[in-house]
């Protein structure tokens, strides 16, 4: 029955029907509902849908000042303590006599002891640093040998080691994988086989370089090196008293080197050696030498194996160099090894030209950044003669059952321009390892002249006989 109006006593009333009451119902129920559905949505089963899950919270980026202390407090120490330490000590006795000066009247003893301590860094983001120093101490007078003329003992014959503290490395350097690397401050450089470029590492004070040098592999087999070098650290230290000639070079020099190892039996080798040398004796060590050499080794069956090489170079004056110059280099060799032998036979050419400037007369190729052990270890050509150099060699060697290798090398000197004969010299050496670290060495050279001076004895028919006795201990 539906509701309807109706009047008692003059007032209405509203009467509901079954269908209204229904509707209230049902409308109080949607919104208990809709109540509970907002406080917990998707909650109850049936819903369909999983609970929501809750959201992390989010943290907050690292701030500057965490990173740097980081870097100050953890990177940097890391680098520090992964480090290498570095130790080599090596005692030595050095004697020298010589019979032909008439003003050297007496033999030189140098027992000396090389002491070199140094620090490497750990790599830290490709950047890499080292520290190296080193001293050289006589044991006894240094009155008992020349000490390259810093001593005043002209009397005695040169053993260029005289006592010295000096700094050898300290270089900060990049690496980016193995396919650049850049390194800056006083560092030593070795070049091919050091007959230009050397540390000199036999004398007891290395030969170092303040230098920038750059290392590059663009791809396999090819590296190119490139070094400007503004000083040169001799290894006569600049001590007190030395000739002017043997003082350290002021430099503006440029080396290039590259190096193309792609062949199965050798490499080629090219290079320009800018050197740009000034001391208190002048600037004529300056000169550009550009050359190249093929060098290699190969085996002929399990037993022989063959090695060789052929070079060329040409060199002209370069720098503030007073003189006026050109002159060639050529250098063969051929050797064989079958164990336990090895021989071989050699030719160097130090070429001699006219000087076209105000001194005149004739200049020699030159080598002033090399290795002593070219020419003979008697050192008597260490400078070559203003007429060049011919040196024909021939070596053999042998190793002992306690592997103990024994080298003998013969070496016969003439002029490159006219006939003089510089005469001979007969070298041998043996050393022994022990362990990983220790090494014993003895070496012997006997320089006999003839009719013609070498330039550091300026006379003819001088005997010189050297012998070296040391312990070294390598870490």
């Amino acid at each position: 029955m539906n509701s309807g109006w109706r009047t008692s006593g003059g007032r209405i009333r509203i009467i509901p029907t079954p269908e209204k009451t229904l509707t209230a119902g049902a409308l109080i129920l949607a919104l208990v509902a809709s109540t509970f559905a907002q406080q917990l949505p998707f909650s109850k089963a049936g819903t369909g849908q999983p609970p929501a899950p809750p959201t992390a919270a989010t943290p907050a980026p690292p701030t500057e000042e965490n990173a740097v202390e980081k870097f100050l407090d953890g990177k940097i120490p890391d680098a520090l303590a992964k480090g290498k330490f570095d130790l080599n000590v090596r005692l030595r006795l050095e004697y020298a006599d010589e019979n032909g000066v008439k003003s050297v009247t007496s033999a030189s003893y140098a027992p000396t002891v090389r002491t070199r301590f140094g620090y490497t860094t750990a790599p830290l983001y490709g950047f890499q640093a080292m520290v190296q120093s080193q001293n050289t101490s006589v044991i006894g007078s240094e009155g008992n040998y020349n000490e390259a003329g810093s001593n005043g003992k002209a009397y005695k014959p040169v053993i260029p080691d005289p006592p010295v503290t000096d700094l050898d490395q300290a270089w900060l350097g990049y690496a980016y994988t193995n396919i650049f690397n850049l390194k800056g401050g006083r560092q030593r450089l070795d070049l091919d086989n050091q007959r230009f470029i050397s540390a000199v590492d036999w004398r007891q004070n290395l030969q170092t370089f303040d230098a920038a040098t750059a290392h590059v592999q663009p791809v396999d087999h090819l590296d190119l090196t490139y070094s400007y070098l503004w000083d040169v650290h001799r290894v006569y230290g600049n001590v007190s008293g030395l000739p002017a000639a043997d003082g350290d070079y002021h430099s503006d020099s440029h080396l290039v080197n590259i190096s193309c190892s792609g062949w199965d039996y050798g490499r080629f080798v090219g290079y320009a050696y800018l050197l740009g040398l000034n001391n208190a004796a002048g600037a004529n060590n300056s000169c550009a030498t550009y050359g190249g050499y093929f060098a290699g080794y190969a085996p002929v069956n399990d037993k022989l194996s063959l090695d060789y090489r052929t070079e060329f170079a040409w060199q002209e004056n370069y720098g503030d160099s007073k003189l006026q110059y050109s002159a060639d280099y050529v250098n063969l060799e051929m050797g064989a090894n079958y164990q336990p032998f090895a021989a071989g036979a050699g030719w160097e050419d130090l070429g001699s030209g006219l000087n076209t400037g105000p001194a005149g007369g004739r200049v020699a190729f030159r080598t002033p950044l090399a290795t002593h052990v070219f020419d003979g270890w008697a050192g008597m050509f260490i400078v070559a003669p203003a007429n060049g150099l011919h040196d024909l060699y021939g070596y053999a060697q042998v190793t002992l059952p306690a592997q103990i290798p024994l080298r003998f090398v013969y070496h016969k000197f003439d002029a490159d321009s006219g006939s003089g004969d510089y005469g001979q010299e007969f070298d041998f050496l043996a050393t022994k390892n022990f362990g990983k670290y220790w090494r014993v060495l003895l070496k012997y050279a006997y320089y006999q002249g003839v009719n013609a001076a070498p330039p550091v004895i300026t006379a003819p028919h001088v005997d010189l006989q050297h012998l070296w006795a040391q312990a070294e201990f390598n870490f």
